[in-house]
């Protein structure tokens, strides 16, 4: 297959017709458009950066085929490797500011990261587009800090009703990351499990570097809790639930929708069935432009998204739409996001910001389970204490 046939057969699964990319596509020879993503591409967490890397090659076909770029002009990005380190994220911000081609930055990957950054895109008057930013703080910075993510002060309230109304959970212990976001977490789910009528008995700190956490379960199991909630990443929640089933430990797990990916099942094995999650993005669910955007993911990279694929590809596919209708120049696409309505979005349906939190209004998880191997819609049944 021929690279153009190749390109035609990916637009046609996302619902684009091959004579449109052939009469739309953007100028090769044109100046690019650029956008400058921080993000981890080695490192401890280098599997989230690769990820973005698929969603935002997939949005780039789109972009710049069918939709024919920005105005005739490819929008490309400039990937600067952070490793989610803050200080390296402070470095690349720097030079993201003082390169007037970078019209908006995407990331980076967690909110502790990209809030030691957020000063210095704020100052340099450079968006900075947390896409995977849910610390309800992250855009308290200023009017240059912005987040397509569901902030954790709705996530949360969410994950408890999943653990505390949907699973039964009275008497709940919590693991958690022991980093601002997981601390800032675990206060927002407590508060919500405690309105729902539950008593947190436990709740037990990590680092992002550790792997064994046997004995940060024997203390949570020692409390006597009927569930356990985790506030991880996908990578540390598998290690998780693993050692926790290698320990005898049978008491049903729920998790923030950090953990959703294949990822997590492939590095759990079957300690993941019987987890309970919520995500924002579902590939099961019905709607058109989700399915469109699974085939196209998965004809192109022969495996299944994951929520940070399809956080990327949106993100790059709202950047455009923002640039194309409200103007190239970085005070340009700060104005056009309070604008901007309407853009079909894999998460959202479509997206719209409130220019109050500068975050996308009315967004809603999926709540998941983990049957056989496969991440399945909860079919809604109190979880069996073990």
């Amino acid at each position: 297959m021929t690279h153009l046939s190749r390109r035609a057969a990916l637009c046609a699964g996302l619902g684009l017709g091959f004579n449109a990319v052939a009469g739309r596509a953007a100028r090769a020879d044109a100046a690019p458009v650029k956008v400058g993503v921080s993000g981890p591409l080695t490192g401890p967490l280098a599997q989230y950066g690769a990820q973005w890397k698929r969603g935002f090659d997939l949005a780039l076909i789109q972009i710049n085929g069918a939709e024919g770029g920005i105005h005739g002009r490819p929008l490309s990005y400039d990937f600067e490797d952070s490793q989610n380190d803050p200080r390296q994220a402070v470095a690349i911000a720097q030079k993201f500011v003082a390169d007037p081609a970078i019209l908006v930055e995407l990331g980076d990957f967690s909110s502790t990261t990209s809030m030691a950054a957020s000063p210095i895109y704020q100052r340099g008057k450079l968006v900075q587009l947390g896409f995977t930013n849910s610390h309800p703080r992250f855009t308290a910075t200023g009017d240059y800090i912005w987040s397509p993510s569901l902030s954790q002060a709705d996530e949360q309230p969410q994950l408890a009703d999943l653990a505390i109304t949907k699973l039964g959970f009275k008497r709940p212990a919590v693991i958690h990351l022991n980093t601002d976001w997981g601390k800032t977490a675990t206060d927002l789910f407590t508060q919500a499990a405690k309105a729902r009528g539950a008593t947190i008995v436990d709740s037990e700190g990590y680092l992002p570097d550790e792997r064994d956490f046997r004995s940060t379960l024997t203390r949570a199991v020692q409390a006597k809790p009927d569930g356990l909630v985790l506030e991880s990443y996908y990578s540390d929640g598998a290690l998780i639930v693993r050692q926790a089933r290698e320990q005898g430990i049978t008491l049903p797990i729920a998790a923030v929708g950090s953990i959703y990916s294949p990822k997590f099942i492939e590095l759990a094995g079957n300690a993941a069935n019987g987890i309970y999650t919520e995500s924002e993005f579902f590939p099961a669910d019905p709607r058109p432009e989700v399915q469109a955007f699974v085939k196209s993911y998965q004809d192109k990279y022969q495996s299944a998204p994951d929520a940070f694929a399809a956080f990327a590809y949106d993100a790059l596919i709202l950047t455009a739409a923002v640039l194309r209708q409200y103007g190239t120049t970085r005070q340009e696409f700060q104005a056009g996001l309070s604008k901007v309505s309407g853009v079909p979005s894999v998460i959202f349906g479509t997206i719209k910001f409130d220019p109050a939190t500068r975050r996308v209004a009315g967004a809603k998880t999926t709540d998941i389970e983990v049957v056989n191997g496969t991440f399945s819609l909860f079919k809604g049944q109190t979880a069996t204490k073990g």
